[in-house]
């Protein structure tokens, strides 16, 4: 939940503050944020089973056939993106074009980890066994 609340203040933002980017109502706001929830977990899945695929790849064909699948994957999900936004939302939503939505994503991940980070609870250096005397 917390994601979808980053994700429609993020896009209302770009909304208000980027040309290339329009949402007609608060409510497609909010459904595009959910959209977006969606696929960005669903594509960041994908990135984490190409990478390990790459980290245990037992021979050099299969890990360069992983990056290869992993240079690929990067700009056809902002592709995907664009295409669903528009397949859902039609001319009621615009993300602009690729490069917007490519920074429109990556302030989303930023803002995402910010607030996951901020929110989470703080661990002191005694906690994690720093600085503590045992012995």
């Amino acid at each position: 939940m917390v994601d979808v609340f980053v994700y429609v203040t993020v896009l209302n933002l770009a909304v208000q503050f980027v040309p290339g980017v329009l949402s007609e109502t608060f409510t497609l706001s909010l459904l595009t944020a959910v959209l977006l929830k969606l696929v960005l977990e669903a594509v960041l899945r994908a990135k984490s089973w190409v990478v390990g695929r790459i980290r245990t790849a037992p021979t050099v064909l299969r890990r360069i056939v992983a990056v290869a699948l992993l240079v690929l994957l990067l700009p056809a999900s902002k592709l995907l993106v664009l295409e669903l936004v528009d397949l859902v939302f039609g001319d009621a939503v615009r993300l602009g074009g690729f490069w917007s939505v490519t920074g429109l994503i990556v302030v989303l991940m930023i803002s995402r980890f910010g607030v996951r980070w901020l929110l989470a609870p703080q661990t002191t250096a005694e906690e994690i066994g720093i600085g503590s005397r045992t012995g």
